[in-house]
């Protein structure tokens, strides 16, 4: 029988927030800062539970991407990968990710963040991603989210469509949230904030 380990990313494998971190990477310090205060009543919003998260994620992404071309936001995104990235991953992480495919485990990163700034470090690991996936119009970034955002029980939902769970013996899930508290469940070993 087969073996399978879905990754949450953000604070489970990173060390930080990559979405702020990509914000801060295209806008600078003094950008970001100044962007996260214009959004700041959506953030409160969402905080309070007047809106959803993902609203409140697609006003930050409109802010700060919003009629980006589509080429220069994803060559953007394999800069911060290469550059940045490798600087917030955790050591554990990793180390556990060697052990897994040392068993020839499939190895799945399952992010509520966009798979545009995770898809060339997935790549590099030979990782397979499911991730939020941004709205493109007239070859633009919008600001929006495709769908539904990659959290909470979306997680489980593009689980199940990609794997036929009951083909592997066991199944390995890592998270840090309550969004991934849904993805945790199907496991037949599951590790809540496992590397810090």
């Amino acid at each position: 029988m087969q073996t399978i380990a879905f990754f949450d990313f953000d604070g489970t494998i990173t060390t930080k927030d990559t979405l702020l971190e990509i914000l801060k990477f295209r806008k600078g310090r003094l950008g970001f800062y100044a962007g996260f205060a214009l959004q700041a009543p959506w953030l409160v919003a969402y905080k309070l539970g007047f809106i959803t998260n993902q609203a409140a994620k697609e006003k930050v992404l409109a802010h700060f991407f919003k009629n980006m071309p589509a080429h220069q936001f994803q060559t953007m995104c394999d800069d911060f990968a290469a550059k940045e990235l490798p600087k917030l991953i955790r050591p554990k992480a990793l180390i556990e990710i060697e052990k897994l495919k040392a068993l020839n485990a499939t190895i799945v990163i399952v992010s509520a963040s966009a798979e545009n700034w995770i898809a060339y470090w997935c790549r590099q690991h030979n990782i397979e991603l499911m991730g939020t996936r941004l709205q493109i119009q007239n070859n633009c970034i919008t600001g929006n989210i495709e769908g539904a955002n990659c959290y909470g029980e979306e997680k489980v939902r593009r689980i199940k469509e990609r794997y036929n769970l009951q083909q592997y013996q066991h199944i390995y899930c890592y998270g840090d949230t309550k969004g991934d508290k849904p993805m945790l469940a199907l496991a037949t070993l599951s590790y809540y904030t496992p590397f810090r």
